[in-house]
C-alpha cells in the first residue's frame, strides 16, 4: 500500500469524497469506494464519504499498489475531432476526461479513446503516445495530438519555442485593475501538497496574459494567453493575483464568499451554476509540422458552462440574447 497525506487548505467546506476525487483525479464513485474500503482517515479516524472537511483537517489515504497495463486498452469514449490528417489530430476535449493513462485512470482516458477509434499515435513518453500538451481533467477545449514521430518532435519544439498559440476563455471572480494584466510568476509543486501547484521563487518561469472581454457585476470573462505550459498555470496565476476562476475547487479561495454586499446573492447563484472550473481552451493556432501550412481552430464556450456565464451576465439576459451570444463566442474575434 502507498500512503498519501493531504491537509485541507481551502476556505470553504467540502465533502470528503469530492475532496478525494479532486486531489487524486478520481471519479466520485472511485473516491467513495476508497472510503467504503476504510482506506481513508480524517485526523486519524476512519471517515464517511459524506464527512464535511474543514480547513486544517488531515486526510490520509492508503492506496493499493497498481501497475500500468502493458498495452493501452481501447475505450469507446465519444470524442469530437475538429481536424485530422495523416500527421496530427485536433480534439475538442470534454470536461471530466483525463488526457493520458495514470494511476486511477488506466483505461478511461483520451489516449484510450483514440486507440479505440483506431487513431495512429506517435511514440511519445511512456503511456502518453501522441500527447504534445495536456489539459486538466476538468478543463475543456482544444488539444493537438501527434500521429507520427516527426510531427511529435516538431510540435514539441514549436511548443517549447512558443510558436503554438493557445488562448483560454475563463470566468474569474472580481475585476482586474487593467487589461491586459501580465502575470509573470514561477510555478512549482506546493511543498505541503504535491497535488497542487504554487507560486514559488524556486519554480519554473511561467507567464499568463489576461485580457478583459466582458465585465459583469461579480466576475469577468477573460481571454488568457499562455507563454508557458505549466501544470495548473492559469488557475494558479489567477488565484495568485486575487481573481481565481469561478468554480475552481482547488484554487477558488472562497468562491462567492469573496463578494460582499448586495451582489452576494448573484455571486452565490453564479457559483451554484458552476459544475467545474470555468476554463475552456478556446483557440489554438500553429503551423503544420510537416507541410508548414498555417492552422487555426476555435471552440465555442461549452454547453456545461453556459448557465454560469448567463448567471454572471445577469439573470435578466435570456440565453438567446444577441449580447449573451456575443460573450459566448467572444474568441472568434480574439476579444
Amino acid at each position: 500500500m502507498t500512503e498519501v497525506e493531504f491537509t485541507v487548505t481551502a476556505g470553504v467546506t467540502e465533502r470528503l469524497d469530492r475532496f478525494l476525487a479532486d486531489q487524486l483525479q478520481l471519479s466520485r464513485t472511485q473516491a467513495a469506494r476508497l472510503v467504503a474500503a476504510k482506506a481513508v482517515q480524517v485526523n486519524g479516524a476512519v471517515a464517511r464519504a459524506s464527512r464535511v472537511l474543514a480547513r486544517g483537517d488531515a486526510v490520509t489515504v492508503s492506496l493499493p499498489e497498481s501497475e500500468p497495463p502493458r498495452t493501452i486498452q481501447p475505450a469507446a469514449i465519444p470524442l469530437t475531432l475538429v481536424y485530422e490528417d495523416d500527421s496530427l489530430a485536433v480534439i475538442d476535449k470534454p470536461a471530466g476526461l483525463v488526457v493520458h493513462p495514470a494511476p486511477g485512470h488506466w483505461q478511461d482516458t483520451l489516449v484510450n479513446a483514440l486507440v479505440s477509434r483506431g487513431t495512429t499515435l506517435s511514440g511519445g513518453a511512456a503511456g502518453r503516445p501522441g500527447i504534445v500538451h495536456r489539459l486538466d481533467r476538468d478543463t475543456s477545449g482544444l488539444m493537438v495530438v501527434a500521429k507520427t514521430d516527426l510531427a511529435h518532435r516538431r510540435l514539441g519544439a514549436a511548443l517549447a519555442a512558443r510558436r503554438i498559440t493557445r488562448h483560454y476563455a475563463g470566468l474569474a471572480w472580481g475585476h482586474l485593475n487593467r487589461s491586459p494584466t501580465t502575470i509573470d510568476a514561477p510555478l512549482a509543486r506546493n511543498p505541503k501538497d504535491r497535488k497542487r501547484m504554487a507560486v514559488l521563487a524556486t519554480g519554473r518561469p511561467a507567464r499568463t496574459d489576461a485580457y478583459v472581454v466582458a465585465r459583469f457585476t461579480v466576475a469577468e470573462l477573460l481571454r488568457l494567453e499562455l507563454f508557458s505550459g505549466r501544470t495548473h498555470q492559469v488557475r494558479v496565476h489567477l488565484a495568485h493575483i486575487g481573481h481565481p476562476l469561478v468554480g475552481d475547487p482547488v484554487y477558488g479561495a472562497g468562491g462567492s464568499k469573496r463578494i460582499s454586499g448586495a451582489a452576494r446573492a448573484q455571486a452565490e447563484a453564479v457559483e451554484r451554476a458552476a459544475s467545474r472550473q470555468a476554463l475552456h481552451a478556446a483557440y489554438l493556432a500553429f503551423r503544420h509540422p510537416e507541410t508548414g501550412r498555417a492552422l487555426e481552430f476555435f471552440s465555442d464556450w461549452p454547453a456545461d458552462l453556459r448557465e454560469v456565464l448567463v448567471r454572471a451576465a445577469g439573470s435578466s439576459i435570456p440565453v438567446a440574447d444577441s449580447e449573451t451570444l456575443r460573450y459566448l463566442r467572444f474568441f472568434k474575434g480574439h476579444g
